[in-house]
């Protein structure tokens, strides 16, 4: 995991090129209340409807979230659908210059009808799909092919994401393979549910889930994910496609990377509280492609997709997961028992990832040498002005430096403990300057809180906060009470 978190701390954008079955999803949300009179049916009254990136497409998004430049290759029909689509990518910074527009055939769009029965949570109840499955002409082939070829020089990876919707045809993807090959570029696949693999042979790394191997192999998987069992799966899909490493996803149990020429591992997951696993394959294969393409070994990069995956069942539909979420969760695995101490660079990241959920950050700072009253009041103050409160500590020597002798009373980990334990504090951490202006530009807050007698002007920091849209609030100290006066009744 330490290796794991190193490269997420040196993390560098890259370029993804995805080939495959592009789509529309649009999502029909309503009230389900009541049955048709005429047919045992639910009636669905829609509210609102919207429009988003799916299958290939939805991987895309999936990628540029990981910090990606994501190149889209694929087809689309010559229909108002299909300039939708492009819309919902070209938001997000996606290249859809390797779109093919083909007359013959619709742009691929799954209607979703979603109900929410009893203002409870949103429910899939139907799906229409407006679709061809017939395979490409080689005419259209050889254009994708063209337009490949010419951007496959600054790419990092290649990934196919087939849906079996007759894009991906064995001409496109062999031609795909060869020519990545040739450029020395990866090529991950997320394959479709196929009797057949024959179409991937080559490909640098292939991730199917328990299902679709079991139909490309006619092969058993364990339920209960035994190394063994799986690891003849996986063994017959190296053999067959004469690929680097096979990665077969377990659903709860996480996946099994098998790499040729070694034993396969199990890599389990954490268990998760899963709502809609849509989308959840697509995760992988981004958490994958970017991973390689940041440079990391196998188990790291399935150790990533992992824990992007696991987010993604998370939430209903697709979404994709920003990068600093998926780090920030990492990391916190990694901590354990650590409660809410943090040092700064977990701070940093932890920040981002809320900030990406929309989350407000609150910091104050202090030594909260002895904790009294007027801490209390400052605390649970600060915690309303925000979502994420940080409280920073000085270090013992810097309480020292600032307080003189014999402070602090308490060292900086019971400190930091004991302030850990407000449940009103997200965070806790300790800096070894006299002030926190390197943690204020790091985390850069929506708010900073100071208590005490301090005016606006003596803030360290408030000008900094200011300058870009935060603010600076004070918090009226508690009469008659402070550290050095606690300390002194105490007869310290």
């Amino acid at each position: 995991m330490d290796t794991l978190l190193g490269h997420l701390a040196r993390w560098k954008p890259f370029t993804a090129i995805v080939v495959g079955d592009f789509m529309l999803d649009q999502m029909l949300y309503g009230d389900a209340e009541r049955l048709a009179a005429d047919a045992p049916v639910p009636i669905l009254r829609v509210r609102r409807a919207e429009n988003r990136a799916g299958g290939a497409a939805n991987l895309c998004l999936d990628l540029a979230a990981m910090k990606g430049r994501v190149l889209a290759f694929g087809v689309v029909g010559e229909d108002g659908d299909a300039g939708q689509l492009k819309r919902e990518l070209e938001t997000q910074g996606v290249d859809v210059s390797g779109i093919v527009t083909d007359a013959e055939r619709p742009t691929t769009v799954k209607r979703y009808m979603i109900g929410l029965a009893s203002q409870r949570h949103p429910q899939k109840m139907f799906r229409v799909d407006h679709e061809s499955r017939e395979p490409l002409s080689d005419e259209v082939v050889e254009e994708m092919l063209a337009r490949f070829e010419s951007a496959l020089a600054g790419a990092d990876v290649v990934c196919i994401e087939d849906y079996n919707k007759g894009v991906c045809s064995e001409a496109l993807c062999q031609g795909v393979i060869r020519l990545a090959k040739k450029a020395g570029k990866p090529v991950l696949v997320d394959p479709a549910m196929l009797s057949s693999y024959a179409k991937y042979t080559g490909a640098t790394a292939i991730t199917p889930n328990r299902n679709e191997a079991e139909i490309a192999t006619t092969m058993p998987t364990a339920p209960d994910a035994d190394t063994r069992v799986n690891g003849q799966v996986s063994a017959r899909l190296l053999e067959q496609l004469a690929c680097e490493a096979v990665v077969l996803t377990l659903d709860r149990h996480g996946a099994l990377l098998h790499r040729r020429g070694s034993e396969p591992i199990g890599v389990p997951t954490v268990a998760r509280e899963v709502y809609d696993v849509t989308g959840a394959g697509d995760m992988m294969l981004a958490g994958l492609a970017a991973a390689k393409a940041n440079g990391m070994g196998w188990l790291d990069a399935v150790r990533f997709a992992n824990a992007a995956a696991g987010l993604e069942v998370e939430v209903f539909g697709v979404m994709p997961i920003p990068l600093e979420r998926i780090h920030h969760s990492l990391m916190m695995q990694h901590s354990g028992s650590a409660g809410k101490v943090r040092d700064a660079e977990q701070l940093r990241v932890e920040a981002a990832s809320r900030r990406q959920q929309g989350q407000r950050i609150v910091f104050t700072n202090g030594c909260f040498d002895v904790v009294h009253s007027g801490h209390v009041k400052l605390i649970e103050q600060a915690s309303k002005l925000g979502d994420f409160l940080v409280v920073a500590i000085n270090a013992d020597a810097s309480v020292s430096r600032l307080k003189g002798p014999g402070r602090p009373v308490n060292n900086q980990d019971d400190r930091a403990r004991v302030l850990g334990a407000f449940e009103s504090v997200g965070a806790v951490v300790v800096f070894e300057e006299d002030t926190p202006e390197r943690l204020l530009e790091m985390l850069r807050p929506d708010v900073l809180v100071k208590g005490g007698d301090y005016s606006r002007e003596g803030v360290v920091g408030g000008d900094f906060v200011e300058s870009y849209g935060g603010r600076v609030v004070l918090i009226p100290p508690v009469e008659g009470v402070s550290t050095t006066k606690t300390i002194e009744k105490m007869g310290g």
